[in-house]
């Protein structure tokens, strides 16, 4: 059973699509090639990791739109949520534009 789901080639995140526990190790597609990353925390349903380092500033793509840009540095493996990253979706819905 798929534990995540990766649309594009551009997200550097993966929704899981069931609990992925901690250390919970994965192999994926990142920038052309096949990686593992470890899950670092208890991932659950619906929530996202990083598939590589996502560093302060830089955006956070999710099924090939950015969806916010990282508020501190993320590790691969690392839960992406509000604690470090800060959304543009309400930017986007105010009519500013992407990155």
């Amino acid at each position: 059973m798929a534990r995540f789901v990766v649309m594009s080639e551009k997200d550097n995140v993966a929704t899981a699509v069931s609990d992925i526990p901690s250390g919970t190790r994965i192999t994926v597609m990142v920038d052309g090639r096949e990686v593992e990353v470890e899950v670092k925390s208890d991932i659950q349903f619906g929530h996202k990791f990083a598939l590589k380092d996502i560093g302060v500033g830089e955006p956070v793509v999710k099924y090939g739109e950015v969806i916010g840009v990282a508020s501190k540095p993320i590790k691969a493996g690392e839960h992406v949520h509000v604690h470090n990253v800060v959304s543009t979706f309400v930017w986007k819905a105010m009519g500013g534009g992407g990155r």
